[in-house]
Formats: C-alpha cells, sequence, structure tokens
C-alpha cells in the first residue's frame, strides 16, 4: 500500500521489542505493556516544518507515548505524527 502523509505529518511504523525480565524470560512484543515510543520513518509529508527537520525515510525517532494518530496498515500498528511531536533521532 502507498500512503503519502499530506502536510508536516509523518507516518511511522511504531518498533515493537521483545523484553527480556532479570530471569531471562522473555517478554514478546505482542504482550499488552505500555506502548514504545520509537518507531521507523515509513513515509513524509512535503510541508515546510517537517523539510526542516532533515527525516529520512528509514530513520528510527523518538515520541511521546500518547502522541499521533494510530492505524492499522497491513496488520501492522503505524502513527501519523506532527512534525513537533518527533523528539529525537535514533542513531
Amino acid at each position: 500500500m502507498n500512503i503519502q502523509p499530506l502536510g508536516d505529518r509523518i507516518l511511522v511504523k511504531v518498533l515493537e521489542e521483545a523484553e527480556t525480565t532479570k530471569s531471562g524470560i522473555v517478554i514478546p512484543g505482542t504482550a499488552e505493556k505500555e506502548k514504545k515510543s520509537e518507531g521507523e520513518i515509513v513515509a513524509i509529508g512535503e510541508g515546510e516544518k517537517v523539510k526542516k527537520l532533515n527525516l529520512k525515510v528509514g530513520d528510527k525517532v523518538m515520541f511521546g507515548k500518547y502522541s499521533g494518530e494510530e492505524v492499522q496498515i497491513e496488520k501492522v500498528e503505524h502513527k501519523f505524527l506532527k512534525e513537533e511531536e518527533i523528539l529525537a533521532v535514533i542513531k
């Protein structure tokens, strides 16, 4: 599916990571827990503000836990974020 965000919006695929407890038990990313605030950029809008951030498709970013609009695209969780909701780029 080809989706192009409008204006200063960014489409991010939410990253789910398996978590390991201190005793070595692996909790899969599908387990009920607080949502991660990291994602991978899938598409970027054409707005002037978002262009100033110099983001690229494939960049990993951090965003607020309750930021953006959640959507399911091909059974994968994504978020539409505004440029001001991006907190940092993960390198």
